[in-house]
């Protein structure tokens, strides 16, 4: 068995924790990133701030396909090693960082090339275009950097290394902390440079992540060795990552795309709902940050352990983390009810805002355990090579559920129908998925030839 592979030994439940605490770390500051962009930005005026949430929808659609590379290479490498093979991994950790960079290159260029065309069909005014291109142009030529990131998290994930990955997204996020004041708004006598600055402050960051991550990764089992790449035997990782990563970047960008539905339909109950609704949001993406950090760690150790036929550990890393999705989500949903009007002062004090934000979180924050189960069970899907069941789990709680269902009640029981088509969809669709992976769970991994 190779050494590398650290999670193949030892307690399930402590490699669960000892995973995923890092992670929390990690995603929360990354999270943090778009609020302080757009408390900055807010500051320049209406215009700016309008313009950025037309480029939000973007910019994270891009970073979903990002997400999916990142979690293509998680899964190759840490299979790779859990079969004991070290020089297989090791060449598939080099390919899969060079892969991801040709992808934020081609993404890039396309966005950069296609950015006025590609605003004009999503509805963006024509006043507010030039300020959008103006903040998109070097964005999408930085996008490398951002998919370089993904290609050191995709190989640190794969070793069991999260602690690794959340010290690069703290250095990162921090990056952006303090350049946008300064960069966007001006200090220190510099004039700021507006919305584009934000932009620049996204760059100088992932430059700065990039760093870290080299320093990083040179200090692991797993230092990128470019000089594999001459070796061949390429083909068949490049499939085995596109099988996972292209699923795993469509998965990532469901779900966004049903929440821009949502909003939409719940544009028509009047603007104090979608303020509601939109506030909700953000609270919602803060209270399932453990919920996302368990679906990032569980990926390396079902990985590991399934290519070190060790089907046992895998399944049970799943249980306990159900175990973890079903308790913090009740209890995450205990707290959201019980507060949601104080939660909901700290974004207005208009009464009919507040009024819709607890009405939310009345609902739909109880559907939370089953949205973790979901995107967990997603996680180790991936893990094992069968992303395209974690990429038919997502289409099927957003496009044969939630919009449906929102679709049928909200003329009836009009905003609450809305928010209770999500909580059947998190309902169902956490259901669905744990059935799904413990039956993938149980049947046996492939045999692997023994590395010479």
């Amino acid at each position: 068995m190779s050494e590398t592979a650290k999670l193949v030994t030892g307690s399930i439940r402590g490699h669960l924790v000892s995973q995923t605490l890092p992670m929390i770390i990690g995603v929360a500051a990354i999270m943090s990133i778009g609020l302080v962009d757009s408390y900055y930005i807010g500051k320049l005026g209406s215009d700016e701030l309008a313009a950025i949430s037309f480029v939000f929808p973007v910019t994270m659609a891009m970073g979903s396909l990002g997400v999916g590379v990142m979690v293509g290479i998680n899964s190759i490498v840490a299979r790779a090693l859990g079969e004991g093979d070290g020089d297989k991994a090791s060449r598939r950790a080099i390919l899969g960082f060079v892969v991801a960079i040709a992808f934020g290159l081609v993404t890039g260029v396309a966005i950069f090339t296609l950015v006025g065309p590609l605003f004009s069909l999503l509805q963006a005014p024509e006043d507010l275009r030039p300020i959008i291109e103006t903040y998109m142009r070097p964005f999408a030529l930085g996008f490398p950097l951002q998919l370089s990131i993904m290609g050191f998290n995709g190989v640190l994930r794969g070793q069991g290394e999260a602690r690794k990955t959340s010290y690069i997204a703290l250095t990162y996020a921090g990056g952006n902390w303090v350049l946008d004041p300064i960069l966007i708004t001006g200090a220190f006598g510099f004039g700021g440079l507006g919305i584009v600055g934000a932009a620049y402050a996204s760059l100088a960051g992932w430059g700065m992540g990039i760093v870290m991550g080299w320093f990083l990764l040179r200090r692991t089992d797993l230092p990128l060795r470019p000089e594999l790449l001459r070796q061949g035997q390429m083909g068949e990782a490049i499939g085995a990552m596109v099988r996972v990563a292209a699923p795993a970047a469509f998965s990532n960008s469901i779900n966004p795309i049903g929440l821009s539905i949502l909003t939409a339909l719940i544009a028509s109950e009047g603007a104090a709902a979608v303020a509601g609704f939109g506030a909700a949001g953000r609270v919602q993406s803060f209270a399932v940050v453990p919920l996302l950090a368990l679906s990032g760690s569980i990926g390396g150790i079902v990985g590991q352990n399934w290519g070190a036929n060790k089907p046992d550990r895998s399944r049970e890393a799943m249980f306990y983390a159900g175990l973890f999705c079903i308790g913090y989500g009740l209890l995450i949903g205990l707290v959201l009810t019980l507060g949601g009007t104080t939660f909901g002062r700290l974004f207005t004090n208009e009464p009919a805002v507040i009024e819709n934000f607890a009405s939310y979180m009345r609902v739909a924050s109880w559907g939370f355990a089953g949205f973790g189960l979901l995107i967990v069970a997603n996680g180790a899907l991936n893990a094992i090579d069968r992303a395209s069941f974690a990429l038919g789990q997502s289409a099927t709680r957003v496009f044969l559920i939630m919009l449906p269902a929102a679709w049928l009640l909200q003329p009836v029981l009009d905003a609450h129908g809305i928010y209770l088509a999500e909580l059947a969809a998190n309902l169902l669709g956490g259901a669905i998925a744990t059935f799904v992976v413990w039956r993938m769970l149980n049947r046996k991994p492939k045999a692997h030839a023994k590395p010479k």
